[in-house]
């Protein structure tokens, strides 16, 4: 079944200690109560799953790593944006506070920040070299932030949002 772990960095983060106006305490409180349901959850699908929770940029984070994972990804992630929603309920309803906790299954959202990183490196090179803007296809909320960060680092090129969800996107335009 699931087996839990805490990411090395509570030891030297805790003790009621802030980050830039941020209890890590609280946020290691989100992370392991987002833990324990999605291990929970795992049990419940009878899935096998090793948990790590940890806290990175001011962002409780569960990662569920192991093998056979993909049908709690779902088509484009799906499947895990809904699992991480019911398990930012989950955060509330303990905590009474609404939560940014990151879920990731099996490597999905570090494989596809990589992705949208070269997509969005690409697409702001062609913005720069030829001028024009460009709108990316509808995308959710993580991976439009992907995309804003490399757009952001650059000061060529500019980026927005527009749209409503599920049509969300990204346009890049000259800076």
């Amino acid at each position: 079944m699931a087996e839990t772990t805490t990411d090395v960095a509570r030891g030297e983060a805790s003790e009621g200690r802030t980050t830039a106006g941020v209890d890590t305490d609280a946020l290691f409180e989100q992370s392991e109560i987002a833990a324990d349901y999605v291990e929970g959850l795992l049990d419940i699908l009878d899935t096998d799953g090793d948990i790590d929770e940890l806290v990175k940029d001011d962002r409780p984070i569960v990662e569920v790593v192991g093998e056979g994972l993909n049908q709690l990804v779902g088509p484009g992630g799906a499947t895990l944006e809904a699992l991480q929603e019911l398990t930012r309920l989950a955060v509330f309803r303990k905590t009474g506070e609404h939560s940014r906790l990151m879920l990731d299954i099996g490597g999905f959202r570090s494989s596809r920040r990589a992705e949208l990183q070269a997509l969005a490196k690409k697409v702001a090179d062609e913005v720069a070299q030829y001028g024009n803007p460009v709108r990316l296809d509808p995308m959710n909320a993580f991976e439009r932030k992907c995309v804003h960060d490399v757009i952001n680092a650059r000061k060529d090129v500019a980026s927005e949002s527009e749209g409503t969800e599920p049509d969300r996107r990204v346009i890049v335009s000259p800076a």
